[in-house]
């Protein structure tokens, strides 16, 4: 009695060596489902992808028998179409460029790296925040303290303090110490040598948090009268708002 494909294994592992498998290779990627040759997979003999399909089987199947791979599998078949063509992807630059890393192929990554979208942001952005100490656990530190604040409420706001030079950053610590607020819940970025400016930081800011799922925007802090410093020379308050 034959039986139906409703009671095939989930998965199994593949045995023997792949080099007795035929050279027509049916794959699943994600859930997305993709025919494509041996000699295209492992067109770089030192990716990731080829070694997967090298020597001994480093893969399962699925139901249907078709090696898995778990991965996104939309952009999967731009990394086809590089393999079969060399043809370097002009969209979704930034998710092609992670599947490009993890599969290790070592000319496409290089190639996307001069793409101006992973050029601006490797080179450019990513080398000027390395330039902003403790960048990343600030944003991290801004997320936890509007969190906190954001019980039973639709909005929530957190102070930042951004200095880009040392005498700058003494002049923020003598206003942080006149403003009347809890100077733990203020978040400091800087001082930095780079060329950017304080605007191109703060929209770094909201960039990376937005990145994080978080809706946010951002105006200059207004300190209340009589205030001895101009406080938007350096204050600034971030608002998350939950719903």
């Amino acid at each position: 009695m034959s039986i139906s494909s409703e009671h095939k294994p989930l998965g199994k592992q593949v045995t023997g060596n792949l080099h007795t498998l035929s050279p027509i290779v049916e794959l699943n990627v994600g859930g997305e489902m993709y025919t494509t040759t041996l000699s295209t997979l492992k067109k770089h003999p030192g990716s990731k992808l080829a070694e997967m399909f090298t020597g001994q089987p480093k893969l399962r199947t699925d139901s249907e028998g078709r090696f898995f791979i778990d991965r996104p599998g939309t952009y999967f078949k731009y990394i086809l179409e590089y393999l079969r063509s060399n043809q370097v992807p002009t969209q979704c630059i930034q998710d092609v460029y992670k599947e490009a890393l993890f599969y290790d192929i070592e000319p496409l990554i290089k190639q996307l790296e001069d793409s101006p979208q992973i050029f601006g942001e490797l080179v450019a952005r990513k080398q000027f925040l390395a330039r902003v100490p403790n960048y990343s656990e600030n944003i991290e530190l801004m997320i936890r303290i509007a969190r906190a604040e954001a019980v039973a409420s639709r909005r929530s706001s957190v102070i930042v303090c951004v200095v880009r030079t040392e005498e700058d950053a003494a002049r923020c610590q003598d206003a942080l110490n006149s403003l009347d607020m809890d100077k733990k819940s203020v978040v400091k970025f800087g001082p930095w040598k780079a060329a950017p400016s304080i605007s191109d930081l703060l929209d770094c800011i909201q960039m990376d948090v937005e990145a994080k799922g978080y809706k946010i925007s951002f105006q200059p802090h207004v300190a209340e009268k009589g205030f001895r410093f101009k406080s938007h020379d350096f204050f600034y308050k971030f608002l998350f708002t939950w719903w």
